[in-house]
């Protein structure tokens, strides 16, 4: 029997596939893998629909079609300033896909790629598939801050790319604009690419605006802005996302897109074309929601003696277990909690390269205010009991 390729092969089972799965086993609440519990936007949702009863049902063309390429570019030409046109953008089978095609297109074999952990972990084998060398620099809570020094630490004669989250997952940050500075500065010094992963851009907590990092100074030519309507409108199962960047840097992206998904379902390019072209006052009234369940969430947390780390975007609270009394690391803490209390979370050590067991946790906030009450109430008598161990 053929040996298959060792990239996968040895690949655990990914965290979230783990610990959803104990959910399942167990009851439990699922506060790990980070989907809300609504269903989306009732008009997106009946939008799609329609489209798929009166609408074209074969395949879309592979850039997308050309509706929801020119809604992407409005949509971020009229709330972040940028200059995109419709030929600056193609669509992809969700945004995990968008980041595979930009690695597959800009990562040679023995590149080295910077990535911020902790990280999304389909970056790593994403890197290593197409050959590269994934070059970690470790933040640290409760900042989780990029510095200038870190940076030319860690850039080398083999570096070719820059693989960047913000906001980022887990640690639930938004980049401050001396920290996008900084890596810009870097990335022109030596001449990267940066695929800039910027999913959770509309998922803000706080009245803070984000920042594209092409649009800092000397970053255009060299940014490949990734995005995701599965993320802008809570509809992830829809798997659709962007990915925007000058034509020398799409083309490749777009070529490797074409071997991978081809194309995306025309149904729902169709319905994400229309919430694109929502008001800037509706993506606010979504955020807010967010931001208060994420505060419902904190204070009833701290009800119970935890402490909280700051969350400035995407659907996540980190919870500082060394702060909350409790000795045990992220993983063990996670194993008790879903097995023992019916409630399942995310060690961000699963999120680090060869780092151990650490002692911060990620919950998912995306849920109405019952469930996460019981859950709160579910992990105050954790800690009663956990904290002695």
């Amino acid at each position: 029997m053929m040996t298959p390729h060792s990239v996968f092969a040895e690949a655990p089972v990914t965290i979230f596939e783990k610990m959803s799965g104990l959910a399942r086993e167990y009851g439990a609440i699922n506060l790990g893998q980070g989907f809300p519990e609504d269903p989306g936007p009732l008009a997106l949702r009946e939008r799609a629909a329609q489209a798929a009863v009166h609408g074209w049902n074969q395949y879309a063309p592979s850039r997308g079609l050309p509706e929801l390429r020119q809604a992407v570019a409005e949509h971020y030409n009229r709330l972040q300033g940028t200059a995109l046109t419709t030929d600056q953008v193609i669509i992809t089978s969700g945004a995990t896909e968008a980041i595979a095609a930009a690695v597959m297109a800009w990562v040679r074999s023995g590149d080295e790629v910077i990535v911020f952990e902790p990280a999304y972990d389909a970056y790593r084998p994403l890197i290593e598939r197409a050959g590269g060398i994934v070059k970690p620099i470790r933040l640290e809570p409760p900042h989780w801050q990029i510095t200038a020094q870190m940076l030319d630490q860690a850039i080398g004669p083999k570096t070719r790319a820059v693989l960047f989250n913000n906001p980022m997952n887990p640690a639930a940050k938004m980049f401050g604009a001396d920290e996008l500075a900084a890596l810009a500065k870097a990335c022109a010094a030596h001449d990267l690419v940066v695929i800039s992963d910027e999913v959770w851009e509309h998922v803000r907590l706080t009245d803070r605006a984000h920042i594209p990092l092409a649009t800092i100074e000397g970053m255009r030519e060299r940014t490949i802005k990734i995005g995701s309507a599965g993320k802008m409108f809570g509809l992830t199962g829809w798997k659709v996302g962007f990915v925007c960047a000058e034509p020398d840097l799409l083309d490749p992206v777009a070529r490797a897109h074409q071997f991978l998904t081809f194309a995306t379902p025309p149904l729902l390019q169709t319905a994400v074309a229309e919430g694109l072209a929502w008001d800037g006052a509706w993506y606010a009234q979504m955020a807010q929601g967010m931001a208060e369940r994420c505060d419902y969430l904190r204070q009833a947390l701290v009800a119970q003696g935890y402490v909280c780390l700051d969350s400035r975007g995407t659907y996540f609270l980190n919870v500082d277990l060394a702060g909350s009394g409790i000795a045990m690391g992220d993983t063990d803490f996670c194993e008790a909690i879903v097995r023992e209390f019916g409630v399942a979370a995310i060690p961000v050590s699963a999120f680090v390269s060869d780092a151990g067991q650490g002692n911060i946790v990620r919950l998912c906030f995306a849920k109405p205010e019952t469930v996460l009450a019981e859950a709160a109430k579910r992990l105050g008598q954790a800690r009663q009991i956990l904290a002695g161990r």
